[in-house]
């Protein structure tokens, strides 16, 4: 007899490794848009894939989307908490001025204050379009909200950003 067990769902833990494989770096990035704390964004990230095997069932495993939810979850149960990245207003910016490389200080800070005048509702589309490279399909699933909504919202949220930004020019006819 060999000191070791053997597994006892092998499906299972192999539904789960790729499953943690394929989606483990977009709902780290995920959180690192919101939380700026190294150990934070591990503990977080750790709660996420826990929840997702207790949960997790081999004939259909739990999509990026769902991952996710369960991020924004956790992140919300925060207490209002929050600490966007530099990283994060970088990405931003470079998506709406299509510009070469990271803003300065000031552009950054001009970020954040255009940000600030979105709704909710529009600066969450805006940070999932740019942060986390999600689809407006993808969005509106996240969302459970209509794809035609998400797209009014992100065009909206835009054009407010360009105006603020003095980047009206910038953005085309993708609104």
């Amino acid at each position: 007899m060999s000191g070791r067990s053997e597994d006892p769902d092998p499906l299972r833990t192999e539904v789960f490794t790729r499953v943690f494989d394929e989606h483990w770096a977009a709902v780290r990035h995920h959180i690192e848009g919101v939380v700026g704390a190294e150990e934070e964004v591990t503990e977080i990230v750790s709660e996420v894939f826990l929840l997702a095997w207790t949960k997790l069932r081999p004939a259909r495993p739990p999509s990026r989307v769902w991952l996710l939810r369960a991020a924004d979850r956790r992140l919300r149960a925060r207490s209002g908490r929050s600490s966007t990245p530099y990283g994060a207003l970088d990405v931003v910016h470079l998506g709406l001025s299509g510009e070469e490389g990271p803003p300065d200080q000031r552009g950054r800070v001009a970020v954040l204050r255009a940000l600030a005048v979105l709704t909710p509702g529009q600066r969450r589309i805006i940070m999932l379009t740019y942060w986390d490279g999600l689809t407006v399909g993808e969005i509106a699933e996240l969302m459970r909200a209509s794809e035609f909504r998400v797209r009014k919202t992100l065009g909206r949220a835009r054009h407010r950003l360009c105006a603020e930004l003095g980047l009206e020019g910038a953005m085309t006819g993708d609104d």
